[in-house]
């Protein structure tokens, strides 16, 4: 697994892998209404990462399988932080906890950032628990922030502080000569 720009061919890995209900639901989306790709998405998947200089593509055994970004305030020396992997087959993989690793090392080491938060639906569990073993601690949550398909849903706020990560950091590069 790497993170790269994106090239031509992202566009038909993109494409070749069909909506996912419970991803979906998991970006807080409509899953009784779910409409096959277009090319046209696809492009604008892409284009969306190109035109962010702090988002990459997730390859995995030479396909695109997700996407990852940093949104980064200069003024606070901060970053919000999102992830997503939009192939349900490298699911459980540990590819998300590698990810985040990855981009919190980069974030920390190389961007010199103070800290780092996310906010993830309060039911996305397989997140929530990749992000606290990566160093991410719960801050709050916003109550019922969401409506999604008819039901109000709760968003949880975390974060990591270039501390907390220093003090992490060398069990980080354990977990990935051990994965």
């Amino acid at each position: 697994m790497f993170l790269r720009q994106p090239i031509e061919k992202d566009i038909e890995d993109y494409l070749n892998v069909e909506k996912s209900k419970e991803l979906v639901r998991m970006y807080g989306g409509d899953t009784m209404n779910i409409s096959p790709k277009t090319t046209e998405q696809a492009k604008k998947f892409i284009e969306a990462i190109k035109s962010n200089k702090l988002e990459w593509c997730v390859e995995f055994e030479e396909r695109l399988v997700g996407q990852a970004r940093l949104s980064v305030n200069e003024v606070d020396n901060r970053a919000r932080y999102a992830v997503g992997l939009f192939d349900p087959s490298v699911w459980g993989l540990g590819l998300g906890t590698e990810i985040t690793q990855l981009v919190l090392q980069y974030a920390f080491e190389e961007l010199k950032l103070h800290r780092v938060d996310l906010r993830v639906l309060q039911y996305n569990k397989r997140a929530i628990k990749c992000y606290e073993k990566c160093g991410f601690i719960q801050e709050g949550v916003e109550r019922e922030g969401a409506l999604i398909e008819g039901k109000y849903e709760t968003d949880v706020f975390m974060s990591i502080l270039d501390r907390e990560y220093k003090s992490l950091k060398d069990t980080f590069v354990n977990m990935s000569l051990l994965s």
